[in-house]
């Protein structure tokens, strides 16, 4: 039996599937929006930080892989109404439990990574600063999980009502 989080027993033995991994998308990808695409892969193409890839359901950002410089050169080089005027990502980064501070090792590349200043480190006695993201000032650029020598700092679906771009 898989032992994975992300499916309980109840649910296996009723034959749910387990949800489709989270994929942050490029500035001004929609859910609706996304329904437009047809994996030319003109963005990943014209992509200067070679970060987008073809996904099975449309473009995804691989945050991971670098940093997003909402320059825009995907947005021009669809054919498709896939990208919204709305430049904002349906992302924002999450620190997670891999980060090396939770080990006793002191890392503030985080923080020195991004260009938002969105990540402060808190204090703590006897142990390294702890990284906390501002999910207001982050803009989801992944500059942050690109620097990560961890790999600890995915992408999370951004949480607010008041947007309309939203994230697969």
């Amino acid at each position: 039996m898989d032992a994975r989080p992300g499916i309980s027993r109840r649910n296996l033995l009723r034959g749910m599937a387990r949800p489709a991994p989270f994929l942050p998308r490029p500035p001004g990808v929609s859910i609706t929006s996304l329904g437009a695409c047809t994996a030319c892969g003109a963005c990943v193409d014209a992509c200067p930080q070679a970060i987008l890839v073809l996904a099975s359901d449309g473009v995804a950002i691989r945050p991971e892989a670098g940093e997003c410089i909402f320059c825009g050169d995907c947005a021009a080089s669809c054919p498709e109404p896939v990208f919204l005027p709305d430049r904002r990502m349906g992302h924002v980064m999450q620190i997670s439990a891999e980060c090396l501070v939770h080990a006793g090792i002191a890392c503030m590349s985080c923080r020195d990574a991004c260009p938002e200043q969105a990540i402060a480190m808190q204090p703590r006695i006897g142990a390294p600063f702890l990284p906390r993201i501002d999910t207001a000032a982050c803009t989801g650029c992944g500059a942050c999980s690109a620097t990560c020598p961890a790999e600890a700092i995915p992408a999370v679906k951004r949480e607010t009502e008041e947007r309309e771009v939203e994230d697969a």
